[in-house]
């Protein structure tokens, strides 16, 4: 399939259902996408929802619509930040291909295996648009939020894909961190990734920022255990303990909404990120989102003014693109939690309504070859 572009061409396809039952919201996503040829699709949903239900009545009511994507922690739809939702972004097929591929069992994930498989899906992709000029293609990719194989999949996949970049985000089951979904073929697999290649001659960004600046306070991680992104020890001292002493803060609880307000922050490549904590245990540690250990160095991240921030980087985005289609956005889950907190969640829903912001909120997001923590990561298509 050669892609046309034309002047005026159709947007992309957007909608979402809060309907209380799996028929009646397979039925509103058919509706909106009517006879509407749609390349693929991306799907974010509630953990409400029994997924083989949802699976199955998506495979019966969108026959034909390829599908990817995965349960979420919260969703972005056309009423800004929003819940126990079913989300959908449809690329029309007169000027988008979409091709993906499955890893499963991601324990015995083979990272030479898999960099040749994704190498194929490429080659493929390139070989179907080679007689088209002006080609951008970006790779979609969704993970088991629960694997902790993340840092790992993603490099491999990045090195893989070569000058394509790379988006995604990790899935999510609202906070319940029991089990995740993701979507692929017409069902819902657990312990797995997606990968999809995205080809299109629109303009296409990927981006990838953190609302937060590093603070004073430092530490060192003296004890770890880095399969399980467990932290034991951090200056010598039980880890709650010591990452709630520096904070200088007395919570009621430490909980998801602590460490939102309170990310710790590393500096690699010159810049800082967040690696995010999702949880404290009985025994004083700490578990985290990212990859961790033995001697890393932290310090406690500070928030800046999140939507003077938040129009800056929708601007910087625009001058990349020149006229938003529509964004799909891959925004944190405790960044969601903070903005509660603070009480800016109104405020930024109608940004994202205004700038046509339509995604989920994740258990963490890839950008290129890194597994991020606390940022707002997006694909931005332009008309």
């Amino acid at each position: 399939m050669q892609i046309q572009l034309e002047h005026g061409d159709t947007p992309l396809l957007t909608c979402s259902s809060r309907a209380a039952d799996v028929a009646s919201v397979v039925a509103d996503l058919a509706a909106a996408v009517g006879t509407m040829e749609l390349a693929g699709a991306l799907l974010f949903c509630s953990n409400r929802f029994p997924r083989d239900e949802l699976a199955k009545a998506l495979r019966e009511g969108l026959p034909g619509v390829p599908l990817i994507g995965c349960t979420s922690a919260g969703e972005l739809t056309d009423r800004g930040y929003d819940t126990e939702t079913v989300v959908l972004v449809g690329f029309p097929a007169e000027s988008f291909s979409m091709v993906s591929l499955r890893f499963d069992a991601l324990d015995h994930f083979d990272p030479q295996e898999a960099q040749g498989a994704i190498r194929q899906l490429v080659a493929g992709a390139r070989l179907d648009h080679a007689a088209v000029q002006d080609v951008h293609q970006v790779a979609l990719f969704f993970v088991d939020g629960l694997s902790h194989r993340e840092e790992l999949l993603t490099m491999t996949a990045q090195h893989a894909l070569g000058d394509i970049q790379l988006i995604g985000g990790s899935s999510g089951d609202g906070l319940s961190f029991s089990e995740t979904g993701v979507l692929h073929e017409g069902r819902f697999h657990g312990d797995c990734a997606v990968i999809a290649v995205l080809t299109s001659r629109r303009p296409m960004h990927v981006f990838c920022e953190s609302p937060y600046r590093p603070g004073p306070a430092r530490m060192v991680i003296t004890e770890a255990d880095p399969q399980t992104r467990t932290v034991y020890e951090i200056n010598a001292a039980p880890a709650a303990e010591e990452y709630v002493r520096l904070t200088g803060q007395t919570p009621d609880a430490l909980d998801a909404h602590f460490f939102a307000a309170h990310p710790p922050m590393v500096r690699t490549g010159g810049q800082y990120h967040v690696r995010s904590i999702q949880s404290a245990n009985p025994d004083g540690s700490l578990t985290f989102y990212c990859a961790i250990d033995t001697g890393v160095v932290l310090t406690i991240g500070e928030p800046i003014e999140r939507i003077a921030w938040m129009n800056e980087l929708i601007g910087k985005v625009s001058q990349r693109i020149g006229t938003i289609d529509h964004v799909t956005g891959f925004d944190c889950v405790l960044n969601r939690l903070d903005a509660e907190d603070r009480q800016i969640v109104r405020e930024l829903s109608r940004l994202y309504v205004d700038n046509k912001i339509i995604g989920f909120n994740t258990y963490g997001e890839q950008f290129l070859a890194a597994h991020m923590n606390q940022t707002f990561s997006g694909l931005a298509i332009g008309r």
